[in-house]
């Protein structure tokens, strides 16, 4: 490997936690969209139809979102700061859609069972929360000289 490529596996950013996610989701969704997309054309459901639009609406968030963040890999040192903060904002509005499709997996679980459903929109809700707030940007906390 050349000195000027990118090795992806050495970085441990949050970023790059943040691209094992997206893969995680888009990897869920392509499922979902696959295995209930051949139950949809047996049994209609309408339930299902709205969940799998809203799935379907965050796929082409998620490959933009690896785009975005190989892009980024390949270019940022020589990036303008303002252009940086574009793509940055970007990839963020990715993100966000790609975390609603959970809209569309939990109505598939909750059509399924009550109890299912809202089971895995709480615990969606509670890990979202947990995950932005870990993630966050780490600052060093002033020691006490006692």
């Amino acid at each position: 490997m050349s000195e000027g490529s990118v090795n992806v596996e050495s970085r441990t950013s949050s970023q790059d936690k943040r691209w094992t996610i997206m893969a995680a989701l888009l990897g869920t969704n392509t499922a979902l969209l696959l295995f209930q997309g051949i139950e949809q054309s047996r049994e209609y459901n309408a339930v299902r139809e709205v969940a799998l639009s809203i799935i379907a609406a965050a796929l082409p968030f998620q490959a933009i979102y690896f785009l975005i963040y190989t892009f980024i890999l390949e270019h940022e040192p020589r990036l303008p700061p303002a252009r940086l903060h574009k793509l940055n904002l970007a990839s963020a509005l990715c993100q966000v859609v790609s975390y609603a499709s959970l809209l569309g997996v939990a109505m598939m679980w909750y059509e399924t069972s009550t109890w299912v459903g809202l089971s895995f929109i709480f615990s969606s809700i509670l890990a979202i929360f947990l995950i932005q707030s870990v993630m966050g940007p780490v600052t060093e906390a002033p020691t006490d000289a006692a």
